[in-house]
């Protein structure tokens, strides 16, 4: 694992940058989701306003998202429900 990447997992607070690289994304997509109230959760600090993330909330992200798709999560897969059965239709009832 490369020196960078160890010292980027273990801080606390990640620049958009650091953030990205964590996530395996680019920082553009990151501005972008930021931008559209998207993503994970991030604030702004210091005088020039830097966007910041918490490396716990981005974990944290990351397991909503898991929850969130079918494929991960076995509880909301379409296939592990049993089908609906139709409602017998009555012409005139």
């Amino acid at each position: 694992m490369p020196a960078r990447y160890q010292l980027v997992s273990a801080a606390a607070f990640l620049t958009v940058k650091d953030a990205a690289e964590y996530l395996g994304l680019s920082p553009h997509t990151l501005y972008v989701w930021r931008h559209r109230r998207q993503g994970p959760p991030s604030f702004r600090t210091g005088p020039r306003g830097r966007v910041m993330y918490r490396r716990e909330a981005l974990d944290s992200w990351i397991r909503e998202q898991e929850q969130a798709d079918s494929r991960s999560n076995t509880a909301r897969s379409p296939l592990s429900t049993a089908p609906q059965q139709r409602v017998a239709y009555i012409p005139g009832a």
